[in-house]
């Protein structure tokens, strides 16, 4: 008697090359990071000391890209928006000054809100005054001990001026070294990228090699 095979209702599984399922773990892996960077949190750099003593050059930070409301490419507006830019709220911005500019030559800013729309900003013997009356912070410094001249530079004396609707008036709290809205303006609702909100690491790289890592500053949130 004969025997028979009854042939498998499954077909067999053909394992992908090694290869072809790292190529597709990374292209998964990139579209993920793209979307997280620029719609839930992205990475910046402090490279100069004009957030001092806030942030210090070296100082690597996230940013909250959601707070504001979501920005989409290519489109106008943001979505989803949980709250406003308050007074006091450090953000990261595309510097005003860079408009027109390729996409490789536009630099990002890290600034303090002061002002916002509708505010009356001052600056007199270096005190700031908003709507007014003076405005004072806990983080703000002044290194420089001399007054600039009203008719050498609005740093110390600027007269007042009025933030317009949706911009903002935003200021270094390093304040005799800052190049902020007293010099080039306001900045533009739709240029904020969004809220520094901690220092997840820190680099010094001026001191010595015991010394690089800045480990009182790791995790610490951005105040």
């Amino acid at each position: 008697m004969s025997k028979t095979e009854t042939p498998s209702s499954a077909p067999a599984t053909v394992k992908k090359p090694w290869y072809r399922e790292y190529a597709e773990a990374l292209f998964v892996a990139a579209i993920l990071a793209l979307i997280i960077r620029t719609f839930v949190v992205q990475a910046f750099k402090i490279p100069s000391g004009s957030m001092e003593d806030t942030l210090l050059i070296g100082d690597h930070l996230l940013v909250n890209k959601f707070l504001y409301g979501m920005q989409v490419p290519f489109a106008d507006g943001r979505y989803l928006t949980i709250r406003e830019p308050e007074r006091g709220d450090v953000i990261v911005f595309e510097f005003p000054e860079d408009e027109g500019k390729n996409f490789f030559q536009r630099r990002d800013f890290i600034k303090r809100i002061v002002g916002l729309p509708g505010d009356t900003v001052e600056v007199r013997d270096k005190e700031v005054l908003v709507n007014g009356e003076p405005f004072h912070i806990p983080q703000e410094i002044h290194k420089e001990n001399n007054i600039v001249p009203s008719g050498f530079g609005p740093r110390d004396f600027m007269p007042a001026v009025t933030v317009p609707k949706g911009h903002y008036f935003v200021m270094g709290d390093n304040r005799d070294r800052s190049y902020d809205s007293r010099f080039w303006g306001f900045v533009e609702e739709s240029k904020i990228k969004g809220l520094a909100f901690i220092k997840y690491w820190s680099w010094d790289s001026q001191a010595d090699w015991l010394h690089k890592i800045r480990w009182n500053r790791l995790g610490r949130p951005i105040e």
